[in-house]
């Protein structure tokens, strides 16, 4: 996307705009740090100015690829490198689906997403907040989500964003999950936590606080600046790109000056907005070249990327389903290492939907099947098999075929090629009545991961000893 010269003119604006305009950080404590590390702090405004030294001297300690681990030992999730990692949705305040429409996300709801995803095992963590759950007090929701991570699947969770309670509490339930003290998550980090920039450089005390607490435990901070070109950064590409690279460089120096080495992520949330009506806009050319372009410019530094499969659409159809393969081929092909959203997002972020989940899942499902490396081992056993094979014939019954047919080919979730017999009853219906049938039998079927009681029963004791403490 970008040539060498044109990614050292973004870094070269970024690192201007953090000597020059500098970070407003509104956390005493992170302030404290950056001027102990070198940057020039102006308490009364609350701004930080980082020198490009003091940044490349961090950014020489950050890991280019690192592990996260999972309870389940096959499911660790392995960051950088040449590996491609699929997240679910999160942070949607809304749950919707066919048969309960639109409405505000509850525990049950979110449950069933971890579920959901769970079954399906295209995906490989499983987000923060799939969906928020409004039946639970604001001040202990964190720790039922906490608890049904840890009870619903066995893959690598995040943390809540926001919020340094949040955070410690994250950090205490994980260890109970992994047998472990929180000291000991440092040297096994099993925690993330995906977090944003109040764009335009401006990062909140809240945030913070959370940032610094994973930072310093050795958990994995994803810092995804939230720029949008003509609303919260510039309209144009490069100069959305400098804004995000600089805001990004700014927290990770944060990070490392707290613990060296601190697993961190570049993360990309880059698009335009609608001039009109200032809507995001998702799945569009622009953040088609945002993304490819993010991951270049993290390449260049040696630094794991973060983006998203996301669009705009208020509903499952096929304005959602071209604008998140835009948005995944982007990703994918950007060699992006964490796609967040990837599963379930719909109408700009506002609803996690059921139903496009199975969507989703099938296009995740395509590309996993298309990543594959291809064998060619069996050569010389095709050729016999086309020698076998009289003249006019076919190869649905040769034995080269129904030895391996179960395993060559890819089995699609929203189709059934035998059920086509019967129009009525299965080719009548489209991908999203498709869907809901099928959300609804993976939901049935659904069998929980091995949990260890001990583990289970010292989870529940903690969720509710906190719960008396905090309060509602």
């Amino acid at each position: 996307m970008l040539s060498g010269e044109q990614v050292e003119r973004i870094l070269e604006a970024a690192y201007r705009v953090l000597e020059e305009a500098g970070l407003e950080i509104r956390s005493p404590a992170a302030r404290a740090v950056y001027a102990r590390g070198g940057a020039l702090v102006d308490e009364p405004t609350q701004m930080v100015r980082l020198g490009r030294e003091l940044v490349a001297a961090q950014l020489k300690s950050a890991p280019e690829r690192f592990v996260l681990h999972a309870r389940n030992p096959g499911r660790h999730l392995h960051v950088g490198g040449d590996v491609v990692n699929f997240g679910p949705v999160t942070g949607a305040p809304n749950i919707r689906d066919s048969e309960g429409g639109r409405r505000y996300g509850d525990l049950e709801a979110f449950r069933n997403i971890l579920k959901l995803t769970h079954t399906l095992g295209v995906l490989h963590w499983q987000g923060g907040i799939v969906v928020e759950p409004v039946d639970v007090p604001v001040a202990t929701r964190h720790l039922a989500t906490y608890q049904a991570h840890i009870e619903c699947a066995d893959t690598v969770w995040a943390a809540r964003g926001i919020g340094g309670v949040q955070a410690e509490d994250a950090l205490a339930m994980s260890a109970i999950e992994h047998g472990c003290s929180v000291e000991e998550l440092a040297a096994r980090p099993t925690l993330m936590t995906v977090t944003n920039v109040n764009s335009p450089r401006r990062v909140d005390e809240e945030i913070l606080d959370n940032i610094m607490i994973m930072a310093r435990h050795g958990q994995c901070v994803v810092i995804t600046p939230f720029t949008l070109m003509g609303a919260m950064a510039p309209v144009t590409l490069a100069g959305a790109l400098v804004q995000q690279t600089a805001e990004a460089l700014g927290v990770i120096t944060l990070c490392q000056l707290l613990r060296p080495g601190a697993p961190c992520v570049l993360g990309g949330f880059t698009s335009n907005v609608d001039m009109r009506t200032g809507s995001p806009a998702f799945g569009t050319p622009e953040y088609v070249h945002a993304v490819l372009a993010a991951a270049q410019i993290g390449r260049r530094l040696r630094i794991p990327v973060r983006t998203s499969a996301v669009n705009a659409a208020p509903t499952v159809d096929a304005q959602s389903t071209y604008e998140t393969a835009f948005s995944l081929q982007a990703a994918v092909l950007s060699h992006s290492h964490l796609i967040n959203h990837a599963a379930g997002w719909l109408e700009g972020g506002l609803s996690a939907s059921l139903e496009k989940i199975v969507v989703d899942a099938e296009l995740l499902r395509n590309w996993a099947e298309i990543l594959k490396p291809v064998s060619f081992s069996d050569d010389d056993l095709a050729v016999d098999a086309i020698k076998q094979v009289a003249a006019g014939g076919h190869f649905f019954g040769a034995p080269h075929t129904l030895a391996r047919y179960q395993s060559a080919f890819y089995r699609p979730l929203l189709s059934d090629w035998s059920s086509f017999e019967n129009w009525r009853d299965a080719g009548s219906r489209n991908a999203t009545e498709r869907a809901t049938g099928i959300w609804k039998k993976l939901l049935a079927d659904y069998v929980p991961p091995p949990l260890d009681p001990a583990v289970r029963e010292a989870t529940a004791a903690y969720v509710e000893r906190r719960a008396r403490e905090l309060g509602s």
